[in-house]
């Protein structure tokens, strides 16, 4: 039989055995079965595999499109989904990856504990191994544990100094001894509008104080940069930390701690909740080239879960805003400034944060009622160069960084205040992207400098109809850049958006934020309400929309504020325009 007569019985016998254009997937299919309904495959590498295939050799089954139909249940995925430019689909033949109606679908990257035993006075649960070492985890996902922290949640204490010449902070002394020799120990650091989150390399006690030093490279990240760090006398007093991370914090039913030699988690009561180590911190990559974008690919109704974030565990977290990290970062002490900028005393490099899934060189891409649950660092980023995108109807939920990242953010290689016009390729940025009827709860857990919404540098961006509820930073954040320069960003519109209960640990926030000069945009007709009374900030920065540094080119009208002239500026542009109401006083706007 010749390949070509062998290819066309396979184009003509393929529909009697998987629906045309459908390929079906369960928890209980198999690799090696045909797709179909009565035989599915198991996991959504396979799946994508075939449709690639499909379009490959141009099977029939691709006109009008490809769906992939997920059955109910947990997808465990053992690596990161990998979407290419062959995955793309067209605008007639798109590629749909689809929950069936009605049931629950989750990829997922961790795996369930076993069961817990008693122990010592714990529950104690053996982490899985991976390659015969036990997995180390900062996050458990599936239940209500939180790592042991030294005051419980979310509360702090007042640091005592601050010392970039011996690069220590002094705090109080704990009440708890042994702390000296705890190993993994950690300090988060509230420093104004962003943390740092330092593994302590040693505690010398003096008296009622205890001096503390850290590794590096956060360190010498954390006092070599100058913004933000922690605030000595300060109008609300000093910055605040809290211990976290040792057997000896471990003092109330709902914390963990893992002996990172064992692996072992240990809690004072038994989890009454399947719990799940991560063990990924990427559950997918969408990822084109520059000239060969991925193209036409819809997501529906699926819910990512149970992703990591490492990177505190390896070299600590030092950030300069919304949860970008410093690869390095000081002041200048001579001949301050540049030909973009006379006045900027700083420098600073940046690393673009862990994402649950990332996109890259794509357009025409469709999240719609899809779930982002139970992710470590960001949930949904769209990098770079990704155009003509939805992210539509929704939920992002207990999300330990940004819950959905747009845009270049001057990260990598060159210095993060250069306007991006001097540096950046134009096909790297972001335009056209609709994010609609979004419900944000419960995000930036871990990192409280992250935000709900963070878009760099974009254009032509919708950002409509969302519910922000319970951010520690900002809200909806637009713009990057710091400068008065024309970069390219224009004709944004944040409009019909309500945003509440933002800005619970730090300041100098705003519950809709912009920085820089966007030409064209408009913030319109949101409902924002009065920021929430962070108990540990420095300073009363707290804003309904904050002005940051030289915004210029935005029409603000019409909104909801709840607080009477909550605006906060810094340095705006003469283009800043107000129309109508902007205070209590306006009419609450109909959200769609």
């Amino acid at each position: 039989m010749t390949r070509k007569l062998a290819l066309l019985l396979l184009f003509v016998a393929a529909p009697l055995v998987v629906s045309a254009g459908t390929i079906y997937v369960s928890p209980k299919g198999n690799d090696q079965a045909d797709g179909s309904q009565q035989s599915p495959l198991r996991t959504p590498h396979a799946a994508l595999k075939m449709a690639r295939e499909w379009r490959r050799i141009g099977d029939p089954r691709i006109e009008g499109g490809i769906e992939i139909r997920f059955q109910e249940g947990i997808y465990t995925l053992d690596r990161p989904l990998y979407i290419r430019p062959e995955d793309s689909g067209t605008a007639d033949s798109p590629t749909t990856l689809r929950a069936e109606e009605g049931q629950e679908v989750v990829f997922s990257g961790g795996t369930p504990l076993a069961s817990f035993r008693r122990a010592d006075g714990y529950w104690v649960a053996e982490a899985p191994r991976i390659h015969g070492r036990p997995l180390l985890v900062r996050e458990l996902w599936g239940g209500t544990l939180r790592r042991a922290t030294q005051f419980g949640a979310e509360e702090m204490a007042r640091m005592i100094a601050f010392d970039p010449a011996t690069e220590s902070i002094t705090i109080p002394r704990p009440a708890i001894e042994g702390l000296e020799q705890a190993e993994g120990l950690e300090m988060l650091v509230h420093q104004r509008w962003a943390v740092a989150i330092l593994r302590i390399k040693a505690i010398r006690y003096e008296g009622e104080q205890a001096v503390v030093t850290f590794l590096n490279p956060e360190s010498y990240l954390e006092f070599a940069h100058p913004w933000p760090q922690p605030v000595i006398d300060g109008e609300r007093g000093n910055s605040s930390f809290m211990l976290m991370n040792a057997k000896a914090l471990l003092d109330e039913n709902d914390e963990w701690w893992q002996d990172y030699a064992t692996g072992r988690i240990y809690t004072l009561r038994k989890p009454r909740t399947t719990i799940y180590a991560p063990h990924l911190e990427r559950l997918m990559t969408i990822e084109g080239a520059r000239q060969k974008a991925v193209q036409h690919l819809r997501f529906e109704g699926i819910r990512f879960a149970h992703t990591a974030w490492n990177r505190p565990m390896e070299q600590g977290h030092v950030t300069l805003q919304g949860g970008f990290a410093f690869i390095d970062g000081y002041k200048l002490y001579e001949k301050e400034g540049f030909a973009w900028d006379p006045n900027l005393e700083n420098q600073a490099w940046l690393e673009r944060p862990e994402a649950a899934i990332s996109v890259r060189n794509a357009s025409h891409i469709t999240f719609e009622g899809c779930s982002f649950h139970e992710l470590g660092a960001t949930g949904l980023d769209l990098v770079s160069n990704v155009h003509h995108t939805s992210v539509r109807g929704c939920t992002f939920q207990r999300i330990g960084g940004t819950a959905l990242l747009a845009g270049s953010f001057g990260e990598g290689a060159t210095e993060v205040h250069i306007p991006f016009d001097r540096i950046g390729d134009p096909t790297d940025f972001c335009s056209h992207l609709h994010i609609e009827a979004n419900r944000i709860y419960d995000v930036t857990c871990t990192d409280w400098g992250a935000v709900a919404i963070g878009c760099g540098y974009v254009r032509d961006t919708e950002i409509v109809d969302n519910h922000i509820n319970k951010v520690n930073y900002s809200g909806i954040c637009v713009g990057w850049g710091w400068t008065k320069h024309d970069t390219g960003m224009h004709r944004n519109r944040i409009a019909r958006n309500r945003v509440e209960n933002y800005a619970r640990q730090l300041y100098d926030a705003g519950g809709i934020y912009t920085l820089s000069n966007q030409p064209g945009s408009v913030i319109e007709q949101n409902i924002v309400s009065k920021p929430y009374p962070a108990p540990y900030a420095t300073n009363h920065r707290g804003f309904c929309i904050y002005l940051d540094a030289a915004t210029d080119g935005y029409t603000i009208r019409n909104n909801w504020l709840e607080v009477e002239a909550s605006i906060g500026f810094n340095n705006p542009g003469p283009a800043v325009r107000f129309e109508g109401t902007n205070g209590p006083e306006t009419p609450l706007p109909q959200q769609q």
